[in-house]
């Protein structure tokens, strides 16, 4: 590397001279920029509103001021970027266009960087160039010089910016590192002899040569590195799929299903056949439906379990797997994205003394983690919890948790049953499926006990027609249910990306139901797709609730033969807030697009 002035090497446009009279750097605080904040007002840079909103923001997520003005669009980059030069009298550098040479980033550790805010951008002779959110930060200096035996040399930029940096290069080493273990999985693969992988008949393959074939070094690591990449790009389902001239693997990320892989076509009964007997499952049976689980352990602290599902089809079997993440389960009610007058009503209900309380929605919208969250609220040495589930998702302290087994007699009903024998206080079904379940599920709950669980339905009012079409009567689910809760799952714009969205028209906003008084406040936004997002412009999902308490006037309206529509008028009539409310409200926000508002819900 250039030796000689620090910033020799670097381009012109970014480096830039501190200007003006230098204000005194003071000590930070837990939080960071203590005294900018007043200093951005004193230069009328932001307003003291401005600050007052951002201070809140920063009691709430324990992020920089900033930060949190820049993050919630108070104040510009560039001018923050400037005034922290001015502020530390030190130049300023743009790291969004600069390309730091990678052997230069693994100098600091990514725990130090994110630590002390601050990213290595050169080598000059015995100096190491920092950009840092705060050059006055003794003990990061200190660090930096213990662990690479370099002096520093400090540049500043910004929290944000810095953030951003270092999220783009680590998974660029994180790309890179991915495709090279791939590469390298790959490499050893011609050298095998897997057969020509045609045959789909269980007949013609000799199930020794499977097992073989299974526990090759090639299939065990591409196998292993399949399980682990989905761990760390938060997937929620992996998918393994043969068809006629292809086998490819598709991850579930927030919701929707992108292709990561198309391994050779050779080695699909090899892969398959080594989850199989990674799950304990009968490798020579091919023809039937199995089911199973795998547990992962990543170091000392983090297990995840793998529920498999294989399936036979057309042209060999499909392998889903479930990853069941503890560490991700948030059992705190407040965390779980309810607004603050739906959770009040929940907890009413689920800590009624007996009653029934159903949470309803599609598959992969979140309704287990909200049950587990009331349970866990609940849990207390005073009662006694019993839950019948099929499967048992996570193993929950404190709560007998029984896994249904149909091929004995072991299903819901059967369990319900058995839990009334048990003195229960607390009852947790699964899914109620059928006329026997749903029966006695009510009159547990009307025999003095709490019973919560779950119902496929498009929507709460929607729930009572379904119960009604089991065969259940109408004074039974008046007289039993507390409360139905609907929820769905919507895609979270992308903060490192999130932009104006040209197309959210005021014609397009009042299509989906915003109020003239949201249209004037919706912040209509959408990713434009990064790196740090996949480029697909959403990270993370967030929750929404329909939460539709049993009034009087409901159940009124129940024992009159309402339809569910009717039903749904006079609960929104009553104050209930519909899935297509609460969507909209994130809209207004600016948590997520026009798109995922009418992908998972639809008009009132």
């Amino acid at each position: 590397m250039s030796k000689g002035n620090p910033s020799s090497n670097l381009p012109a446009t970014l480096g830039r001279d501190a200007a003006g009279e230098n204000l005194p750097a003071r000590q930070n605080d837990a939080t960071g920029y203590d005294g900018i904040g007043d200093m951005l007002v004193r230069e009328r840079i932001i307003s003291l509103a401005q600050l007052e909103d951002a201070a809140e923001e920063v009691q709430r997520t324990g992020e920089s001021i900033g930060s949190a003005l820049s993050r919630l669009g108070m104040v510009d980059e560039s001018k923050l970027v400037d005034f922290l030069s001015r502020h530390y009298g030190v130049p300023s550098i743009d790291l969004e266009h600069l390309e730091i040479n990678p052997d230069v980033i693994k100098l600091i550790p990514k725990e130090v960087c994110e630590r002390h805010s601050l990213i290595p951008i050169d080598v000059q002779g015995s100096s190491i160039i920092v950009a840092m959110a705060d050059p006055s930060n003794i003990y990061a200096m200190d660090d930096i010089k213990f662990l690479t035996g370099y002096s520093v040399e400090a540049l500043v930029s910004t929290d944000v910016a810095i953030k951003a940096a270092i999220d783009r290069y680590n998974k660029r080493a994180e790309g890179a590192e991915y495709g090279a273990m791939y590469d390298d999985v790959m490499s050893g693969i011609d050298d095998v002899e897997f057969g020509d992988g045609d045959e789909i008949n269980s007949k013609a393959i000799d199930v020794g040569d499977l097992e073989k074939q299974a526990e090759l070094a090639p299939v065990v690591r591409l196998v292993n590195l399949i399980l682990v990449d989905a761990i760390k790009r938060m997937a929620s389902d992996i998918h393994i799929e043969q068809y006629e001239k292809e086998f490819r693997v598709r991850y579930r990320v927030d919701g929707v299903l992108y292709e990561i892989m198309k391994p050779p076509m050779k080695l699909r009964n090899a892969m398959v056949s080594r989850l199989k007997i990674m799950a304990s499952l009968d490798i020579a049976e091919r023809r039937l439906p199995q089911d199973g689980r795998i547990k992962l352990v990543l170091g000392k602290q983090k297990e995840v379990d793998f529920r498999v599902s294989v399936l036979p089809c057309l042209f060999g079997e499909k392998v889903v797997m479930r990853l069941l993440d503890k560490s991700n389960l948030k059992l705190d009610m407040t965390k779980l994205g309810f607004d603050p007058e739906p959770l009040r009503l929940f907890k009413e209900a689920v800590h009624s003394p007996w009653g029934m309380v159903l949470v309803t929605g599609p598959t992969g919208s979140g309704k287990t983690t909200t049950l587990y969250s009331g349970l866990w609220e609940l849990n207390k040495t005073t009662e006694n919890i019993s839950t019948a589930e099929d499967p048992v998702e996570f193993n929950l302290a404190g709560i007998n948790q029984c896994q249904m087994n149909d091929a004995v007699g072991l299903n819901f009903s059967a369990a319900l049953r058995s839990f009334l024998r048990q003195d229960p206080d607390i009852i947790m079904v699964g899914e109620i499926r059928d006329f026997e379940t749903a029966e006695i599920a009510i009159k547990a709950a009307l025999t003095g006990h709490l019973v919560l669980s779950t119902l496929h339905t498009n929507d709460a009012p929607a729930t009572v027609s379904r119960l009604l079409n089991m065969g259940i009567e109408p004074f039974l689910v008046t007289s039993s249910l507390n409360l139905i809760l609907a929820q769905r799952l919507v895609r979270a714009i992308c903060a490192d990306c999130k932009a104006e969205d040209p197309d959210a028209t005021d014609e397009i906003l009042r299509s989906i139901q915003l109020t003239e008084e949201q249209l004037t406040t919706a912040q209509r936004r959408k990713g434009k797709g990064c790196e740090k997002c996949g480029d697909t412009g959403f990270k993370g999902r967030r929750a929404i609730y329909e939460v539709m308490p049993m009034y009087d006037e409901l159940k009124e309206a129940v024992l009159q033969g309402y339809s569910a529509m009717e039903l749904k008028r006079e609960a929104i009539r009553l104050g209930m807030v519909s899935l297509r409310m609460a969507a909209n409200k994130k809209l207004v926000e600016g948590t997520t697009t026009v798109s995922e508002v009418l992908r998972v819900t639809r008009n009132d």
